[in-house]
Protein backbone atom coordinates (compact mmCIF):
# COMPACT_ATOMS: atom_id res chain seq x y z
CA UNK A 1 0.00 0.00 0.00
CA UNK A 2 1.30 3.35 -0.83
CA UNK A 3 0.83 5.43 1.67
CA UNK A 4 -0.19 9.49 2.18
CA UNK A 5 0.47 11.82 4.34
CA UNK A 6 -2.11 12.74 6.70
CA UNK A 7 -2.21 16.30 6.14
CA UNK A 8 -4.11 15.15 2.44
CA UNK A 9 -6.33 13.30 4.11
CA UNK A 10 -7.49 16.27 6.38
CA UNK A 11 -7.50 18.68 3.50
CA UNK A 12 -9.86 16.34 1.37
CA UNK A 13 -11.80 15.95 4.64
CA UNK A 14 -12.02 19.26 5.96
CA UNK A 15 -12.89 20.48 2.37
CA UNK A 16 -15.80 17.78 2.25
CA UNK A 17 -14.60 16.25 -0.35
CA UNK A 18 -13.74 12.84 0.70
CA UNK A 19 -15.46 11.14 3.59
CA UNK A 20 -14.28 8.81 6.33
CA UNK A 21 -16.13 6.02 4.79
CA UNK A 22 -14.36 6.80 1.50
CA UNK A 23 -10.90 6.57 2.99
CA UNK A 24 -11.88 3.68 4.58
CA UNK A 25 -13.05 2.03 1.35
CA UNK A 26 -9.70 3.09 -0.76
CA UNK A 27 -8.04 1.48 2.02
CA UNK A 28 -9.33 -1.71 1.94
CA UNK A 29 -9.10 -1.94 -1.87
CA UNK A 30 -5.53 -1.01 -1.51
CA UNK A 31 -3.18 0.48 -3.26
CA UNK A 32 -2.64 4.51 -3.21
CA UNK A 33 -5.71 5.94 -1.86
CA UNK A 34 -5.74 8.87 -4.26
CA UNK A 35 -5.76 7.05 -6.84
CA UNK A 36 -8.36 4.61 -5.77
CA UNK A 37 -10.44 7.57 -4.58
CA UNK A 38 -10.16 8.98 -8.29
CA UNK A 39 -11.06 5.50 -10.15
CA UNK A 40 -14.57 5.38 -7.92
CA UNK A 41 -15.19 9.10 -8.49
CA UNK A 42 -15.40 9.92 -4.99
CA UNK A 43 -13.04 13.25 -6.19
CA UNK A 44 -12.07 14.46 -9.81
CA UNK A 45 -8.48 15.15 -10.58
CA UNK A 46 -9.81 18.55 -10.90
CA UNK A 47 -11.26 18.85 -7.50
CA UNK A 48 -8.22 17.22 -6.22
CA UNK A 49 -5.22 19.19 -7.64
CA UNK A 50 -7.59 23.04 -6.85
CA UNK A 51 -7.16 21.46 -3.12
CA UNK A 52 -3.77 20.71 -2.99
CA UNK A 53 -2.83 23.61 -5.01
CA UNK A 54 -4.39 26.32 -2.76
CA UNK A 55 -3.14 24.87 0.17
CA UNK A 56 0.54 23.90 -1.20
CA UNK A 57 1.13 26.91 -3.49
CA UNK A 58 2.35 24.44 -5.81
CA UNK A 59 1.18 25.27 -9.80
CA UNK A 60 -0.75 22.15 -11.15
CA UNK A 61 0.68 20.81 -14.87
CA UNK A 62 -1.26 19.01 -17.87
CA UNK A 63 1.55 16.38 -17.10
CA UNK A 64 0.19 14.78 -20.85
CA UNK A 65 1.14 17.74 -22.70
CA UNK A 66 4.91 16.92 -20.82
CA UNK A 67 7.87 15.66 -22.72
CA UNK A 68 10.18 14.71 -19.76
CA UNK A 69 13.89 15.79 -20.56
CA UNK A 70 16.00 12.21 -20.60
CA UNK A 71 18.85 13.76 -18.39
CA UNK A 72 16.52 14.42 -15.50
CA UNK A 73 14.57 10.69 -15.99
CA UNK A 74 18.60 9.61 -15.35
CA UNK A 75 18.42 10.28 -11.61
CA UNK A 76 15.43 8.37 -10.65
CA UNK A 77 14.27 4.45 -11.76
CA UNK A 78 11.38 3.88 -13.00
CA UNK A 79 10.95 1.76 -9.40
CA UNK A 80 10.93 4.43 -7.40
CA UNK A 81 8.73 6.76 -9.50
CA UNK A 82 6.13 3.99 -9.44
CA UNK A 83 6.38 3.29 -5.96
CA UNK A 84 6.37 7.09 -4.52
CA UNK A 85 3.77 8.36 -8.03
CA UNK A 86 6.72 11.05 -9.14
CA UNK A 87 7.76 12.25 -12.34
CA UNK A 88 11.28 13.50 -13.20
CA UNK A 89 10.58 16.55 -15.32
CA UNK A 90 13.51 18.71 -16.35
CA UNK A 91 16.89 19.80 -14.79
CA UNK A 92 18.57 22.90 -14.67
CA UNK A 93 22.27 23.28 -13.40
CA UNK A 94 21.47 21.27 -9.60
CA UNK A 95 17.85 22.10 -9.82
CA UNK A 96 15.47 19.09 -10.60
CA UNK A 97 12.42 20.02 -11.34
CA UNK A 98 9.35 16.97 -9.78
CA UNK A 99 5.98 16.35 -10.07
CA UNK A 100 4.46 14.89 -7.66
CA UNK A 101 0.74 13.70 -6.34
CA UNK A 102 1.65 14.46 -2.96
CA UNK A 103 3.49 17.96 -2.00
CA UNK A 104 3.14 17.36 1.80
CA UNK A 105 5.73 14.56 2.02
CA UNK A 106 8.75 16.22 4.04
CA UNK A 107 10.74 13.54 3.94
CA UNK A 108 10.61 12.28 0.36
CA UNK A 109 12.09 15.68 -0.44
CA UNK A 110 14.86 14.60 1.82
CA UNK A 111 15.34 11.59 0.53
CA UNK A 112 15.41 12.82 -3.22
CA UNK A 113 17.96 15.67 -2.07
CA UNK A 114 20.29 12.79 -1.29
CA UNK A 115 20.04 10.40 -4.17
CA UNK A 116 20.12 13.24 -6.86
CA UNK A 117 22.38 15.21 -5.33
CA UNK A 118 19.90 18.38 -6.56
CA UNK A 119 17.78 20.59 -5.12
CA UNK A 120 14.19 19.51 -5.63
CA UNK A 121 11.69 21.88 -7.51
CA UNK A 122 7.78 20.74 -7.24
CA UNK A 123 4.47 20.78 -9.48
CA UNK A 124 1.18 18.87 -9.02
CA UNK A 125 -0.03 16.20 -10.59
CA UNK A 126 -2.74 13.58 -10.27
CA UNK A 127 -1.60 10.11 -9.56
CA UNK A 128 -3.70 8.47 -12.35
CA UNK A 129 -2.25 10.88 -14.75
CA UNK A 130 1.15 10.44 -13.44
CA UNK A 131 1.23 6.70 -13.53
CA UNK A 132 0.18 7.00 -17.37
CA UNK A 133 3.27 9.61 -17.29
CA UNK A 134 5.91 7.36 -16.05
CA UNK A 135 5.18 4.54 -18.01
CA UNK A 136 5.47 6.66 -21.37
CA UNK A 137 8.43 8.37 -20.14
CA UNK A 138 10.29 4.88 -19.16
CA UNK A 139 9.34 2.99 -21.66
CA UNK A 140 9.13 4.96 -24.70
CA UNK A 141 13.03 3.55 -25.73
CA UNK A 142 11.20 0.14 -26.14
CA UNK A 143 8.22 1.28 -27.63
CA UNK A 144 10.82 3.22 -29.73
CA UNK A 145 12.36 0.30 -31.52
CA UNK A 146 9.73 -1.28 -31.73
CA UNK A 147 8.26 1.41 -33.83
CA UNK A 148 11.60 1.15 -35.77
CA UNK A 149 11.90 -2.04 -36.61
CA UNK A 150 8.75 -2.04 -38.48
CA UNK A 151 10.34 0.49 -40.65
CA UNK A 152 13.79 -1.95 -41.54
CA UNK A 153 11.73 -3.83 -44.17
CA UNK A 154 12.34 -0.65 -46.74
CA UNK A 155 16.09 -1.50 -46.31
CA UNK A 156 16.41 -4.69 -47.18
CA UNK A 157 19.15 -3.66 -50.33
CA UNK A 158 21.71 -2.65 -47.43
CA UNK A 159 24.86 -5.50 -48.31
CA UNK A 160 27.63 -6.54 -46.38
CA UNK A 161 31.07 -7.13 -48.12
CA UNK A 162 33.02 -10.31 -46.28
CA UNK A 163 36.99 -8.63 -46.69
CA UNK A 164 37.89 -12.12 -46.89
CA UNK A 165 35.51 -14.31 -49.01
CA UNK A 166 35.07 -10.58 -51.20
CA UNK A 167 31.26 -11.04 -51.81
CA UNK A 168 28.30 -9.34 -50.97
CA UNK A 169 25.58 -10.94 -48.30
CA UNK A 170 22.20 -9.68 -47.13
CA UNK A 171 23.23 -7.70 -44.20
CA UNK A 172 19.99 -8.93 -42.55
CA UNK A 173 21.54 -12.98 -43.29
CA UNK A 174 24.04 -12.31 -40.82
CA UNK A 175 21.86 -12.50 -37.82
CA UNK A 176 19.06 -14.51 -36.90
CA UNK A 177 17.46 -16.04 -33.35
CA UNK A 178 17.96 -13.08 -30.45
CA UNK A 179 20.07 -10.90 -32.08
CA UNK A 180 17.09 -10.15 -35.12
CA UNK A 181 16.24 -6.95 -33.33
CA UNK A 182 19.71 -5.78 -33.37
CA UNK A 183 20.61 -6.49 -36.59
CA UNK A 184 17.38 -5.08 -37.87
CA UNK A 185 18.35 -1.90 -35.79
CA UNK A 186 22.00 -2.04 -37.04
CA UNK A 187 20.76 -1.75 -40.77
CA UNK A 188 18.20 0.82 -39.71
CA UNK A 189 21.02 3.37 -38.12
CA UNK A 190 23.01 2.60 -40.93
CA UNK A 191 20.48 3.74 -43.27
CA UNK A 192 19.48 6.84 -41.76
CA UNK A 193 22.72 8.25 -41.00
CA UNK A 194 23.50 7.66 -44.92
CA UNK A 195 19.95 9.54 -45.65
CA UNK A 196 21.31 12.31 -43.39
CA UNK A 197 24.54 12.74 -44.48
CA UNK A 198 26.16 12.02 -40.86
CA UNK A 199 29.72 11.53 -40.60
CA UNK A 200 29.66 9.74 -37.63
CA UNK A 201 27.53 7.49 -35.50
CA UNK A 202 27.64 7.29 -31.43
CA UNK A 203 25.90 4.32 -29.59
CA UNK A 204 26.86 5.18 -26.33
CA UNK A 205 25.45 3.80 -23.09
CA UNK A 206 23.64 5.57 -20.26
CA UNK A 207 22.40 4.84 -16.56
CA UNK A 208 19.11 3.76 -17.78
CA UNK A 209 19.45 3.87 -21.31
CA UNK A 210 21.24 3.87 -24.79
CA UNK A 211 21.66 7.15 -27.16
CA UNK A 212 22.19 6.66 -30.64
CA UNK A 213 23.49 10.26 -32.16
CA UNK A 214 24.77 11.61 -35.29
CA UNK A 215 27.16 13.97 -36.46
CA UNK A 216 25.91 15.75 -39.18
CA UNK A 217 27.98 19.31 -40.41
CA UNK A 218 29.94 18.57 -37.61
CA UNK A 219 27.34 19.00 -35.17
CA UNK A 220 25.88 16.00 -32.63
CA UNK A 221 22.53 15.01 -31.77
CA UNK A 222 20.41 12.31 -30.11
CA UNK A 223 17.96 10.35 -33.05
CA UNK A 224 17.49 7.42 -31.11
CA UNK A 225 17.25 5.76 -27.28
CA UNK A 226 16.69 2.36 -27.33
CA UNK A 227 17.12 0.20 -24.21
CA UNK A 228 19.69 -0.60 -22.47
CA UNK A 229 19.31 -4.45 -22.78
CA UNK A 230 20.13 -4.16 -26.47
CA UNK A 231 23.64 -2.77 -26.04
CA UNK A 232 25.41 -5.87 -26.24
CA UNK A 233 23.57 -7.36 -29.15
CA UNK A 234 24.18 -4.61 -31.13
CA UNK A 235 27.94 -4.02 -29.70
CA UNK A 236 28.25 -8.16 -30.91
CA UNK A 237 26.49 -7.29 -34.67
CA UNK A 238 29.06 -4.69 -35.05
CA UNK A 239 32.00 -6.69 -34.00
CA UNK A 240 30.34 -9.40 -36.55
CA UNK A 241 30.53 -6.99 -39.41
CA UNK A 242 34.03 -5.48 -38.68
CA UNK A 243 35.24 -9.69 -38.00
CA UNK A 244 36.19 -8.42 -34.45
CA UNK A 245 35.88 -10.67 -31.23
CA UNK A 246 32.66 -10.96 -29.45
CA UNK A 247 33.73 -12.28 -26.87
CA UNK A 248 36.16 -9.34 -25.94
CA UNK A 249 34.70 -6.50 -23.96
CA UNK A 250 37.29 -5.09 -21.60
CA UNK A 251 39.84 -3.96 -23.94
CA UNK A 252 39.50 -1.32 -27.21
CA UNK A 253 38.87 -3.01 -30.57
CA UNK A 254 39.17 -1.65 -33.74
CA UNK A 255 37.67 -2.43 -37.60
CA UNK A 256 35.88 -1.51 -40.61
CA UNK A 257 33.42 -3.02 -42.89
CA UNK A 258 32.08 -2.43 -46.15
CA UNK A 259 28.57 -1.95 -47.35
CA UNK A 260 26.77 -2.04 -50.59
CA UNK A 261 23.40 0.68 -50.40
CA UNK A 262 21.96 2.19 -53.43
CA UNK A 263 24.80 0.96 -55.92
CA UNK A 264 27.29 2.33 -54.00
CA UNK A 265 30.31 1.15 -51.74
CA UNK A 266 30.14 2.54 -48.40
CA UNK A 267 33.10 2.33 -46.39
CA UNK A 268 32.96 2.12 -41.99
CA UNK A 269 35.27 2.15 -39.52
CA UNK A 270 34.31 0.89 -36.19
CA UNK A 271 35.51 2.06 -32.87
CA UNK A 272 34.73 0.49 -29.37
CA UNK A 273 36.17 1.24 -26.32
CA UNK A 274 34.88 -0.32 -22.49
CA UNK A 275 32.97 2.81 -20.74
CA UNK A 276 31.12 2.77 -17.45
CA UNK A 277 27.69 0.70 -18.40
CA UNK A 278 29.06 -1.08 -21.35
CA UNK A 279 30.86 -0.64 -24.24
CA UNK A 280 30.78 2.84 -26.49
CA UNK A 281 30.84 2.36 -30.27
CA UNK A 282 31.63 4.99 -32.84
CA UNK A 283 31.36 4.26 -36.76
CA UNK A 284 32.68 7.16 -39.21
CA UNK A 285 31.26 7.16 -42.37
CA UNK A 286 33.63 6.88 -45.53
CA UNK A 287 31.39 7.66 -48.04
CA UNK A 288 33.49 8.80 -51.23
CA UNK A 289 30.55 8.72 -53.48
CA UNK A 290 28.71 11.30 -51.55
CA UNK A 291 30.73 13.97 -52.07
CA UNK A 292 33.02 15.70 -54.83
CA UNK A 293 36.21 14.93 -55.66
CA UNK A 294 37.50 17.61 -58.03
CA UNK A 295 39.31 20.46 -56.85
CA UNK A 296 37.28 22.95 -58.15
CA UNK A 297 34.21 21.77 -57.03
CA UNK A 298 35.73 22.02 -53.39
CA UNK A 299 34.61 25.62 -53.11
CA UNK A 300 38.02 27.37 -52.44
CA UNK A 301 38.94 30.63 -52.84
CA UNK A 302 40.35 31.51 -56.54
CA UNK A 303 43.94 32.55 -54.58
CA UNK A 304 43.92 29.00 -52.30
CA UNK A 305 42.80 27.11 -55.24
CA UNK A 306 46.05 28.21 -57.61
CA UNK A 307 48.36 28.18 -54.74
CA UNK A 308 47.32 24.46 -54.43
CA UNK A 309 47.13 23.60 -58.16
CA UNK A 310 50.96 25.22 -58.81
CA UNK A 311 52.15 23.12 -55.93
CA UNK A 312 51.02 19.86 -57.20
CA UNK A 313 51.90 20.48 -60.85
CA UNK A 314 56.00 20.75 -59.24
CA UNK A 315 57.86 17.82 -60.10
CA UNK A 316 58.95 17.45 -56.58
CA UNK A 317 58.69 18.82 -53.13
CA UNK A 318 56.10 18.78 -50.12
CA UNK A 319 52.39 20.36 -50.10
CA UNK A 320 51.40 20.02 -46.56
CA UNK A 321 47.34 20.45 -45.16
CA UNK A 322 46.83 21.41 -41.72
CA UNK A 323 44.09 21.57 -39.01
CA UNK A 324 42.18 19.71 -36.51
CA UNK A 325 40.62 16.56 -36.56
CA UNK A 326 37.52 16.06 -39.08
CA UNK A 327 38.42 19.62 -41.13
CA UNK A 328 38.52 17.77 -44.46
CA UNK A 329 42.25 17.31 -44.52
CA UNK A 330 41.87 13.72 -45.88
CA UNK A 331 39.32 14.84 -48.33
CA UNK A 332 41.79 17.71 -50.06
CA UNK A 333 44.82 15.48 -50.26
CA UNK A 334 42.32 12.90 -52.42
CA UNK A 335 41.04 15.65 -54.53
CA UNK A 336 44.95 16.66 -55.24
CA UNK A 337 45.83 13.10 -56.06
CA UNK A 338 42.94 12.50 -58.14
CA UNK A 339 44.39 15.75 -60.46
CA UNK A 340 47.99 13.98 -60.62
CA UNK A 341 47.03 10.63 -60.89
CA UNK A 342 47.16 9.27 -64.72
CA UNK A 343 48.74 6.15 -66.14
CA UNK A 344 51.91 7.94 -66.62
CA UNK A 345 52.08 8.21 -62.76
CA UNK A 346 53.00 6.15 -60.06
CA UNK A 347 51.14 7.27 -56.88
CA UNK A 348 51.45 5.34 -53.64
CA UNK A 349 49.99 6.02 -50.14
CA UNK A 350 50.77 4.97 -46.76
CA UNK A 351 47.54 5.58 -44.16
CA UNK A 352 46.51 5.10 -41.00
CA UNK A 353 43.71 3.10 -41.78
CA UNK A 354 43.24 3.58 -45.72
CA UNK A 355 39.70 6.18 -45.85
CA UNK A 356 38.78 5.95 -49.28
CA UNK A 357 39.75 2.89 -52.00
CA UNK A 358 40.96 4.67 -55.16
CA UNK A 359 41.14 2.81 -58.74
CA UNK A 360 45.39 2.97 -60.02
CA UNK A 361 46.53 4.46 -56.57
CA UNK A 362 48.66 1.99 -54.60
CA UNK A 363 47.94 2.27 -50.63
CA UNK A 364 49.15 0.72 -48.03
CA UNK A 365 47.69 0.76 -44.30
CA UNK A 366 49.87 0.90 -41.26
CA UNK A 367 49.96 -1.53 -38.99
CA UNK A 368 51.88 -0.60 -36.24
CA UNK A 369 51.03 -4.37 -34.41
CA UNK A 370 52.76 -5.90 -36.86
CA UNK A 371 55.57 -3.79 -37.07
CA UNK A 372 54.54 -1.31 -40.59
CA UNK A 373 54.76 2.36 -39.13
CA UNK A 374 54.58 5.34 -41.04
CA UNK A 375 58.57 5.85 -41.01
CA UNK A 376 58.91 2.28 -42.01
CA UNK A 377 56.55 1.90 -44.63
CA UNK A 378 57.87 5.29 -46.12
CA UNK A 379 61.07 3.86 -46.38
CA UNK A 380 59.60 0.82 -48.54
CA UNK A 381 57.34 2.72 -50.49
CA UNK A 382 60.85 4.97 -51.60
CA UNK A 383 62.09 2.20 -53.20
CA UNK A 384 58.73 1.15 -55.04
CA UNK A 385 59.95 3.99 -57.70
CA UNK A 386 56.90 6.35 -56.29
CA UNK A 387 56.55 9.74 -58.50
CA UNK A 388 54.05 11.42 -55.66
CA UNK A 389 53.32 10.36 -52.27
CA UNK A 390 50.84 10.61 -49.80
CA UNK A 391 52.14 10.18 -46.37
CA UNK A 392 48.32 10.59 -44.12
CA UNK A 393 49.94 11.91 -41.31
CA UNK A 394 53.20 12.98 -40.17
CA UNK A 395 53.74 12.25 -36.23
CA UNK A 396 57.22 12.35 -35.54
CA UNK A 397 60.74 13.44 -36.31
CA UNK A 398 61.67 10.22 -38.16
CA UNK A 399 58.33 10.47 -40.76
CA UNK A 400 58.95 14.18 -41.27
CA UNK A 401 62.65 13.72 -42.02
CA UNK A 402 61.67 10.55 -44.07
CA UNK A 403 59.22 12.61 -46.17
CA UNK A 404 61.38 15.64 -46.39
CA UNK A 405 64.15 13.79 -47.93
CA UNK A 406 62.28 12.41 -50.49
CA UNK A 407 60.73 15.88 -51.04
CA UNK A 408 64.41 16.76 -52.10
CA UNK A 409 65.41 13.90 -54.16
CA UNK A 410 62.59 14.28 -56.85
CA UNK A 411 59.42 12.85 -55.28
CA UNK A 412 56.23 15.05 -54.56
CA UNK A 413 54.98 14.41 -51.88
CA UNK A 414 51.62 15.36 -49.91
CA UNK A 415 50.59 15.15 -46.24
CA UNK A 416 49.17 16.49 -42.85
CA UNK A 417 50.00 17.75 -39.73
CA UNK A 418 48.26 19.01 -36.75
CA UNK A 419 49.14 22.65 -36.01
CA UNK A 420 46.52 25.96 -36.11
CA UNK A 421 48.01 28.06 -39.01
CA UNK A 422 49.83 27.62 -42.26
CA UNK A 423 52.52 29.65 -40.29
CA UNK A 424 52.85 27.99 -37.63
CA UNK A 425 53.50 24.33 -39.62
CA UNK A 426 56.85 25.63 -40.17
CA UNK A 427 57.99 26.37 -36.87
CA UNK A 428 56.50 22.74 -35.93
CA UNK A 429 58.92 21.32 -38.23
CA UNK A 430 61.73 23.08 -36.97
CA UNK A 431 60.93 21.88 -33.52
CA UNK A 432 60.71 18.57 -34.22
CA UNK A 433 64.15 18.58 -35.04
CA UNK A 434 64.22 19.40 -38.72
CA UNK A 435 66.66 21.57 -40.40
CA UNK A 436 65.24 25.30 -41.24
CA UNK A 437 67.38 25.16 -44.64
CA UNK A 438 65.65 21.69 -45.43
CA UNK A 439 62.18 23.02 -44.67
CA UNK A 440 62.82 25.84 -46.76
CA UNK A 441 63.82 23.93 -49.36
CA UNK A 442 61.25 21.17 -49.60
CA UNK A 443 58.05 23.09 -48.57
CA UNK A 444 56.17 24.17 -52.03
CA UNK A 445 52.95 25.44 -50.12
CA UNK A 446 51.53 25.01 -46.55
CA UNK A 447 47.45 25.24 -46.69
CA UNK A 448 45.61 25.56 -43.35
CA UNK A 449 41.71 24.15 -42.81
CA UNK A 450 38.60 24.26 -41.64
CA UNK A 451 35.23 23.53 -42.01
CA UNK A 452 32.19 26.21 -41.79
CA UNK A 453 28.34 25.48 -41.78
CA UNK A 454 26.30 26.81 -44.39
CA UNK A 455 23.51 28.26 -43.50
CA UNK A 456 20.31 27.41 -45.19
CA UNK A 457 18.75 29.23 -47.77
CA UNK A 458 15.85 28.67 -47.07
CA UNK A 459 15.29 30.23 -43.50
CA UNK A 460 18.18 32.32 -42.87
CA UNK A 461 17.28 35.54 -41.29
CA UNK A 462 19.28 39.05 -41.88
CA UNK A 463 20.56 40.70 -39.20
CA UNK A 464 21.91 44.17 -38.89
CA UNK A 465 25.11 44.33 -36.84
CA UNK A 466 27.08 47.89 -35.56
CA UNK A 467 30.22 48.91 -37.52
CA UNK A 468 32.60 48.74 -34.68
CA UNK A 469 31.48 45.52 -34.19
CA UNK A 470 32.27 44.18 -37.43
CA UNK A 471 35.57 46.22 -37.63
CA UNK A 472 36.48 44.13 -34.53
CA UNK A 473 36.00 41.16 -36.27
CA UNK A 474 38.07 41.87 -38.89
CA UNK A 475 35.85 43.54 -42.06
CA UNK A 476 37.29 46.92 -43.63
CA UNK A 477 35.59 50.16 -43.63
CA UNK A 478 35.08 49.57 -47.51
CA UNK A 479 33.39 46.32 -46.80
CA UNK A 480 31.27 48.12 -44.17
CA UNK A 481 30.40 50.97 -46.19
CA UNK A 482 29.27 48.54 -49.45
CA UNK A 483 26.51 47.88 -47.26
CA UNK A 484 26.49 43.45 -47.56
CA UNK A 485 23.73 41.79 -45.99
CA UNK A 486 24.63 39.79 -43.02
CA UNK A 487 22.49 36.71 -42.23
CA UNK A 488 22.29 34.50 -39.13
CA UNK A 489 20.71 30.61 -38.62
CA UNK A 490 17.16 30.51 -37.70
CA UNK A 491 18.09 28.42 -34.63
CA UNK A 492 14.39 26.65 -35.06
CA UNK A 493 15.84 25.55 -38.06
CA UNK A 494 13.20 23.90 -41.17
CA UNK A 495 12.40 20.75 -42.30
CA UNK A 496 15.28 21.00 -45.34
CA UNK A 497 18.11 21.80 -42.74
CA UNK A 498 19.48 21.36 -39.31
CA UNK A 499 19.45 23.84 -36.76
CA UNK A 500 19.84 26.61 -39.45
CA UNK A 501 22.29 24.95 -41.06
CA UNK A 502 22.85 22.93 -44.03
CA UNK A 503 26.61 21.66 -45.52
CA UNK A 504 29.62 22.55 -45.32
CA UNK A 505 32.23 24.59 -46.81
CA UNK A 506 35.64 24.43 -46.84
CA UNK A 507 37.84 27.52 -45.17
CA UNK A 508 42.06 27.04 -46.78
CA UNK A 509 44.64 29.77 -46.17
CA UNK A 510 47.84 28.57 -48.00
CA UNK A 511 51.05 29.62 -47.35
CA UNK A 512 52.63 29.61 -50.71
CA UNK A 513 56.65 29.54 -50.52
CA UNK A 514 58.63 32.53 -52.68
CA UNK A 515 61.81 32.77 -52.40
CA UNK A 516 61.54 36.14 -49.56
CA UNK A 517 59.81 33.44 -47.78
CA UNK A 518 62.49 30.75 -48.00
CA UNK A 519 64.65 33.10 -46.73
CA UNK A 520 62.93 33.89 -43.65
CA UNK A 521 62.56 30.57 -42.64
CA UNK A 522 66.06 29.87 -43.05
CA UNK A 523 66.73 33.16 -40.39
CA UNK A 524 64.65 31.88 -37.81
CA UNK A 525 61.90 34.08 -38.52
CA UNK A 526 58.84 34.37 -36.00
CA UNK A 527 55.59 33.01 -37.19
CA UNK A 528 53.86 36.52 -36.90
CA UNK A 529 56.77 38.03 -39.45
CA UNK A 530 55.92 34.76 -41.73
CA UNK A 531 52.27 35.33 -41.63
CA UNK A 532 52.63 39.17 -42.04
CA UNK A 533 54.91 38.90 -45.32
CA UNK A 534 52.27 35.91 -46.81
CA UNK A 535 49.55 38.23 -46.54
CA UNK A 536 51.36 40.72 -48.27
CA UNK A 537 51.74 38.53 -51.04
CA UNK A 538 48.04 37.94 -51.31
CA UNK A 539 47.48 34.93 -48.45
CA UNK A 540 44.04 34.97 -47.18
CA UNK A 541 43.94 34.24 -43.85
CA UNK A 542 41.39 31.69 -42.52
CA UNK A 543 39.33 34.27 -40.69
CA UNK A 544 39.54 36.80 -43.96
CA UNK A 545 38.03 33.54 -45.67
CA UNK A 546 35.43 33.19 -43.28
CA UNK A 547 34.38 36.73 -43.26
CA UNK A 548 34.29 36.66 -47.09
CA UNK A 549 32.18 33.84 -46.85
CA UNK A 550 29.64 35.94 -44.46
CA UNK A 551 29.33 38.70 -46.68
CA UNK A 552 28.19 36.81 -49.56
CA UNK A 553 25.37 34.98 -47.10
CA UNK A 554 27.22 31.30 -46.71
CA UNK A 555 27.88 31.20 -43.35
CA UNK A 556 27.17 33.17 -40.37
CA UNK A 557 28.81 35.93 -37.70
CA UNK A 558 28.92 33.25 -35.27
CA UNK A 559 30.08 30.40 -37.05
CA UNK A 560 32.75 32.58 -38.50
CA UNK A 561 33.89 33.16 -34.47
CA UNK A 562 33.78 29.56 -33.95
CA UNK A 563 35.73 28.18 -36.63
CA UNK A 564 38.77 30.66 -36.50
CA UNK A 565 41.24 31.93 -34.50
CA UNK A 566 40.42 35.49 -32.72
CA UNK A 567 44.01 36.24 -32.63
CA UNK A 568 43.72 36.87 -36.76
Amino acid sequence: MVLISGKIRKLLTDAGLASAEDWQAAKERGGNLLENLLSSGVVTSAKLLEALGRDSGLAPVDIARISPDPSALEKLPVETCLERLILPLSINADVLTLAVSDPFDVLLQDDLRRRTDCQIQQVLSSPTDLKAAIDRAYNAGSRQVEDLLEEVSGVADLEVTDSKAQEEVDITAAGGGDDAPAVKLINLILVRALQAKASDIHIEPLDRGLAVRFRVDGKLSVVMSPPKALLNALSSRLKILAQLDIAERNTPQDGKFQIRYEGRHIDFRLSLLPVVGGEKAVIRILDAGSMSMALEGMGYEDVALRHIEEAIKAPYGMLLITGPTGSGKSTTLYSCVQRVATPDINVTTVEDPVEYRMNGINQVPVNPKRGLTFAGALRSILRQDPDVVLVGEIRDKETADIAIKAALTGHLVLSTLHTNDAASTVTRLVDMGIDPFMVASSLLCIGAQRLGRRLCPNCRVPVDVPGKNLLDMGFTSDEIDADNQLFRADLEGCPRCNGGYKGRFPILETLFFEESLRRMVIEGSSVHDLKRRAIEQGMLSLRRVALMNAMRGTTSLEEVLRVTMADE
